[in-house]
């Protein structure tokens, strides 16, 4: 039987992807904070909880130090909280954003990836933010963009170990977290969908799987225009949303 490492799996796409997977025919470790959340929204025989907070490395190696390395880790806890005054950035904020989204994936990483077998599959969830610089992603963004930066250069530093690394940068997703932001998120895709679409990714061993297509397009195309026209755009479109 075929296992997968799910990170943030008791809520949003981790958890969709571990339900999926499940049916799917999955051996299923399932990893969030809370054990208690976990069992309740995932109870299935082929599934085991782990509890641990991912900022904290002595605590990963504590649940997962002994356990055998899984065919696939998606590495997909994460946090977004929005910078609202550039002039007063709160280092705290940036503090509690980088050490979910950046370091927690590196601390699953430096327990996981030393027992890893050749042939077996790392993915890491980003976001589609890293095209363009957004307003008040500030936070957000940096953590997101280390993130693509990580899984790149892993993806080199890893073929002679024979372990694929895939970076995931879905567009807005309908989560629990997502349902807090305060601006209209176009193209906004289920979470049945982006499951989907990662699985699929996944399967075929994509090194970068971007979804949704069209949502992707029009942000490659604002890419390429000259940095000023967009920061002009983006300077409009935070003054429309105050």
């Amino acid at each position: 039987m075929k296992s997968v490492l799910i990170t943030g799996a008791s809520s949003g796409i981790g958890l969709q992807l571990a339900s999926d997977y499940l049916e799917n025919g999955y051996r299923v470790l399932a990893c969030g904070l809370d054990v208690v959340k976990l069992k309740a929204v995932l109870s299935h025989p082929n599934v085991t909880h782990y509890a641990f907070d991912t900022t904290s490395v002595e605590q990963i190696d504590q649940a997962l130090g002994q356990l055998s390395a899984p065919d696939l880790i998606i590495l997909n806890a994460g946090n977004c909280e929005y910078v609202n005054d550039a002039q007063q950035l709160d280092a705290a904020l940036f503090e509690r954003v980088m050490s979910t989204n950046v370091m927690g994936t590196v601390n699953c990483l430096s327990v996981l990836l030393p027992r890893m077998q050749a042939g077996s599959h790392v993915a890491i969830v980003s976001s589609s933010v890293t095209w363009l610089p957004l307003t008040r992603a500030e936070a957000y963004g940096a953590s997101k963009a280390a993130l693509d930066y990580l899984a790149r250069t892993l993806a080199i530093d890893l073929q002679d170990a024979s372990i694929d690394v895939s970076l995931i940068r879905p567009g807005f997703v309908d989560t629990p977290l997502t349902r807090l932001n305060d601006f209209p998120m176009p193209a906004k895709i289920s979470v049945t969908d982006a499951s989907s679409r990662i699985r699929r990714g996944l399967e075929r061993r994509q090194r970068v799987i971007d979804f949704p297509f069209l949502f992707i397009l029009v942000l490659r195309i604002f890419s390429w225009l000259p940095v000023s026209w967009w920061q002009s755009i983006a300077a409009s479109m935070r003054r429309h949303s105050l």
